[in-house]
């Protein structure tokens, strides 16, 4: 209880993890002073025993990261507390250590999915409903065996474009939409452009792709991305966060969607939808996730004319570069995302590979019986329904009365309170249905 003491914990902790408390004294003396906080334990050592609301040994299948994923409450990472147990330090040491790297990182993680959640939450609702009247066609696919490219806008991406133009014609190729300018720049087009980006600057990564469309597949995009009203004129793939709420307006529109959970980068949904549609190997093109010199993205870049446009003697566009380079290099996006695709990396099969500035990975590509003349043999357009001018209103009425039923109630309130009401902490059905209606029908 000293040790506790010796914490200063301020009385509003709502979540305590615990990295290996041992026998779980820390356990009990936490209970006595907050009842009704959570406490997570996890261990490194099988022999301890269980203590705690949820506890997690570090010799179960399941990863840490995944564990806090699903035992964390959505609550602001200031309410979050990790106590570290010192005598577990001095004999666990590097295991130890890598624990509590985990739980750090993954906090992280968390904390910015907050923010970006209380930015954009009620963007994104509006968003969905507005794109969803924008569906003419969705795309069926069979799923295949054949080398899947994936682009991002990093640097690297300018190096790996003449082998990636070589075998073309033996892959598919999914492109963040950050990455069409300089793919259409090397004379490559994408089979299928992905976006997730609620932010309506996107806008200017995505406007390139309908320049020429002829040979492309599809767009594939979360609902809630901020999309141009040109998308109607291409078959979607839709990507479903897996959410309720989204879940029930896909299902009375009857439109099919590919389950991708939200991971905070468009790149982590390409991989996840690349393991989805085919069992060949993967190849990560231009995404570096990381900043060379003063250059942040691939040329041509859909953000180069901020740089260019107000260039002038005393304010050369280099410096402007330079400035931005330090300002994304400063910020903690990019060691977030590359701290989670480290571990992704490591889970996955063996068969994604990270180029960076190793191309010659690609020699390895064996791909027989595809070529671009070919994606009927994989993707089939079908018409999205009768009158997809009223899929916002009728989506809006399924979520409606679905936030009456009290199988549903909780769950959509858990899910669309944080969206909508951000800074509110009691959110009431009535609230939900007027900020629904709002998002629907604007």
């Amino acid at each position: 209880m000293r040790y506790i003491d010796s914490l200063n914990i301020k009385v509003d902790t709502e979540c305590f993890i615990l990295i290996e408390p041992g026998l779980g004294y820390l356990v009990h003396a936490l209970r006595e002073k907050f009842k009704h906080s959570k406490i997570i334990t996890l261990h490194i050592d099988k022999n301890f025993p269980q203590a705690g609301d949820a506890v997690l040994y570090c010799t179960d299948p399941v990863s840490a990261q995944d564990f806090l994923e699903k035992e964390v409450p959505e609550i602001d990472a200031s309410r979050i507390l990790i106590i570290e147990w010192r005598p577990s330090l001095n004999f666990y040491r590097e295991a130890y250590v890598k624990l509590l790297s985990q739980v750090v990182e993954f906090i992280k993680r968390m904390d910015a999915g907050k923010r970006t959640v209380s930015a954009f939450g009620k963007r994104w609702v509006r968003n969905f409903f507005r794109n969803i009247g924008n569906v003419r066609e969705t795309l069926l696919y069979n799923t295949m065996d054949i080398p899947v490219i994936i682009t991002g806008s990093g640097p690297s991406l300018e190096e790996a474009i003449p082998v990636i133009k070589d075998i073309r014609e033996k892959s598919l190729v999914i492109a963040a939409s950050s990455s069409v300018m300089a793919l259409s720049h090397g004379g490559i087009r994408a089979d299928i452009v992905i976006a997730a980006d609620g932010g309506a600057w996107a806008l200017r990564h995505i406007y390139p792709y309908f320049r020429n469309t002829s040979a492309a597949i599809a767009f594939a995009a979360n609902l809630c991305a901020a999309l141009p009203s040109q998308c109607g004129g291409v078959p979607w793939l839709i990507i479903n966060d897996g959410s309720l709420w989204q879940s029930v307006i896909l299902h009375e529109l009857s439109l099919p969607s590919v389950i991708i959970p939200q991971r905070g980068t468009v790149t982590a949904a390409a991989v996840e939808l690349a393991l989805i549609l085919s069992g060949g190997n993967i190849y990560l093109a231009g995404m570096d996730l990381c900043v060379r010199d003063i250059r942040t993205h691939a040329r041509p870049y859909g953000f180069d004319y901020l740089f260019f446009e107000n260039a002038g003697r005393i304010s050369p566009a280099y410096s402007k570069c330079f400035t931005r380079s330090r300002q994304i290099q400063d910020g903690s996006s990019l060691d977030i995302y590359s701290a989670w695709f480290r571990k992704q990396l490591a889970s996955w099969p063996e068969r994604i590979f990270s180029l960076g500035g190793n191309h010659e990975v690609f020699g390895n590509i064996s791909a027989t019986g595809y070529t671009g003349k070919e994606t009927g043999k994989y993707f089939k357009a079908v018409p999205a329904g009768d009158d997809p001018a009223t899929f916002s209103k009728r989506g809006a009425a399924a979520l409606l009365v679905a936030l009456k039923d009290s199988r549903y109630t909780e769950s959509l309130k858990t899910e669309l309170a944080p969206l909508l009401f951000p800074d509110k902490k009691e959110v009431t059905e009535h609230d939900l249905e007027k900020a629904i209606s709002e998002a629907a029908y604007e």
